[in-house]
């Protein structure tokens, strides 16, 4: 057990978060903060996107889990919140801004602020935390530092910004190459201006004496211990063996022990005996504690105001593999599995839920499309396998009027392609509401029901040659916008099982695209190919060639198979209709029909889908 420590009081602390549109630089910006900070000295090693710690953050180049870290500089612990970009993890991001005092906004010189940014920045001025702005990649070719700054102001403005907020210190700042300044045309051969200015303009948390109040505004999970909860002393001196109370968000108390309590240094934990008021702190040994809960003292419990939490969109069938292919490549294969894995995922994210529908599948509800993938991409690589049906937005019933989710949708192109992506996102009953040109490419903001969003991005990307930039979040309930037809091509579907022929695919080339390689193992009603028309068409993969004793000059010509169109984990829900399933194994993403066999599929049409 490591010695237990006491701890510092607030005015040596300083507890910052930084907030940004995803791909802003957010990460790469506190990896230049650790690095000259001497962070890394004593033989550790400096890895890239240092905070990006698991394998798909690395993989996407996106911040998906919140993290907090500690430095000291001159003296000052300085606690840092790395928090998500993408708006499908701002839950995230809404709980651990209750950790902050100051915020420290980035944003792209060039891009300017996107939806993300008003989404999180709203969130920061609600709580009154003090902005700290900076201006980041200001050595891309195409910055417009003054426009930007401009519209930064603007932005502000429209939060209905305090005149406090709106006197926001500014900075300019490259984080890939490592500096900071207040001066646009300053030495830029350091990063710790940036620093200095948090010291500067972060106000200390304010000292509050009497009994303790700890909110839990985070989670975490261990297998050995269970929910750690993660939050800040808001009043008084929280110690390990003082009389405590956990007053639960319906208001019920009761009385707990808790076994350890930690603060942060450095990336680690800390084992301590007690945490002085405006520090962040991690909590151990409470059964069932959740965010917006109140550790508060035992003999005068005293709740803080709950924590709100924005619900779940998108809603999607989990459910055990029953494909020929069962079994063969993942290691946890059964319901029990499948439901133990889903419960467990909502212990560590309070932003997800889940629900029996009983017949061995489950009801997950979410924030977004990527918010669903990124569990199902972790599940399939810790061994799970199981089918997912594609997502649908949850719907509310509002006094007889159905209504359903707008986002706010950005899309950053060429402004050759502006007008096939207003035409595409037209046809998904979005409507435009601005746009803005800076030199050859528009940035355009629509209105669009979150219906319109699922399989919208892989076909802005087809028409703007993959370089539109796309981003959207979640605005508000609305009246339904009418019917929306996400695909109108059908598909080719397998009518046995074995592996595929590179005979029988040259013949149905003309047919369509497809999704697999020659050789691939294919069963009976398999996806494999998109259908150059509407409708199904149901072929036959294994066909080979009949060997005769008779030559010609023309029969045995190579043959020349297109290359596939092979789809990522994102893109296969995106594109699947509602009598389709995803299967996901450890191996392989494949594509089914709900009904394998023709014949159960002409019984079953028509029929709905279960209802998740």
């Amino acid at each position: 057990m490591p010695k237990k420590e006491m701890m510092s009081g607030t005015g040596k602390i300083r507890n910052i978060a930084i907030i940004a549109h995803v791909d802003h630089g957010k990460t790469t910006l506190v990896d230049e903060i650790l690095k000259q900070v001497d962070f890394f000295r004593g033989g550790k090693e400096i890895a890239k996107c240092f905070l990006d710690s698991n394998d798909l953050e690395r993989e996407r180049g996106i911040t998906i889990l919140s993290k907090n870290i500690s430095i000291n500089f001159k003296g000052v612990k300085i606690n840092i919140i790395d928090t998500p970009g993408h708006s499908d993890f701002g839950g995230q991001v809404e709980r651990v801004l209750n950790l902050a005092d100051g915020v420290l906004l980035l944003v792209d010189a060039a891009e300017g602020p996107m939806p993300q940014t008003r989404f999180v920045l709203s969130k920061a001025l609600e709580l009154n935390l003090k902005p700290l702005v900076v201006i980041n990649k200001i050595d891309k070719p195409d910055a417009r530092v003054d426009e930007v700054h401009d519209k930064i102001f603007d932005l502000f403005v429209e939060l209905d910004a305090s005149d406090a907020q709106l006197d926001f210190p500014l900075l300019y700042a490259s984080g890939k190459d490592g500096w900071a300044d207040v001066d646009i045309d300053g030495a830029r051969n350091s990063i710790l201006p940036l620093l200095d200015a948090v010291l500067e303009h972060i106000p200390p948390p304010e000292t509050r004496t009497g009994p303790v109040q700890m909110q839990v505004a985070s989670l975490d999970y261990s297998e050995f211990v269970g929910r750690i909860g993660i939050g800040r002393v808001y009043r008084g001196e929280f110690r390990v063996d003082a009389p405590l109370a956990i007053v639960k968000n319906d208001g019920s108390t009761k009385r707990v022990k808790i076994k350890q309590l930690f603060t942060y240094k450095g990336l680690d934990r800390k084992e301590v005996s007690s945490v002085s008021c405006g520090d962040i702190c991690a909590v151990v040994g409470i059964d069932g504690v959740d965010i917006g809960d109140t550790i508060t003292d035992a003999d005068t419990p005293e709740a803080l105001p709950p924590i709100h939490l924005d619900e779940p969109t998108i809603s999607m069938m989990f459910k055990v593999n029953d494909s020929p292919f069962y079994g063969k490549e993942g290691k946890f294969v059964s319901s029990r599995h499948l439901r133990e894995r889903l419960f467990l995922e909502t212990e560590r994210d309070v932003a997800l839920s889940v629900e029996e529908l009983g017949g061995d599948s489950f009801n997950v509800r979410g924030r977004g499309v990527l918010h669903l993938s990124i569990l199902i991409e972790n599940m399939r690589r810790e061994g799970y396998e199981m089918s997912v049906a594609q997502p649908r937005v949850i719907i509310h019933d509002n006094n007889g009027v159905k209504e359903e989710p707008l986002e706010v949708l950005d899309v950053d192109t060429p402004s050759e392609t502006a007008g096939k992506v207003i035409e595409l996102v037209g046809m998904r009953r979005g409507e435009m509401k601005s746009m803005d040109s800076h030199g050859n490419r528009s940035l355009i903001e629509f209105t669009i029901p979150t219906r319109g969003i699922i399989g919208l991005r892989s076909k802005i990307m087809t028409v703007s040659a993959g370089e539109a930039i796309v981003s959207h979040r979640f605005d508000h309930y609305a009246p339904m916008r009418g019917e929306i037809t996400n695909r109108t091509n059908g598909v080719l579907v397998s009518m046995s099982q074995g592996d595929a022929v590179a005979y029988a695919m040259d013949a149905l080339q003309l047919r369509g695209i497809f999704f697999i390689y020659p050789n691939t193992p294919v069963y009976e009603g398999m996806i494999v190919a998109e259908h150059c028309k509407e409708g199904d068409l149901v072929v036959n993969m294994l066909k080979s060639k009949q060997l005769t004793n008779v030559r010609s000059s023309s029969s045995d010509k190579a043959l020349k198979i297109a290359p596939p169109r092979i789809l990522s984990l994102e893109e296969t829900l995106e594109y699947i209709a509602e009598d389709e399933l995803v299967e996901v194994t450890p191996k392989s993403v494949r594509m089914r029909k709900r009904f394998l066999s023709e014949l159960d599929r002409k019984r079953n049409k028509g029929r709905a889908a279960p209802s998740c």
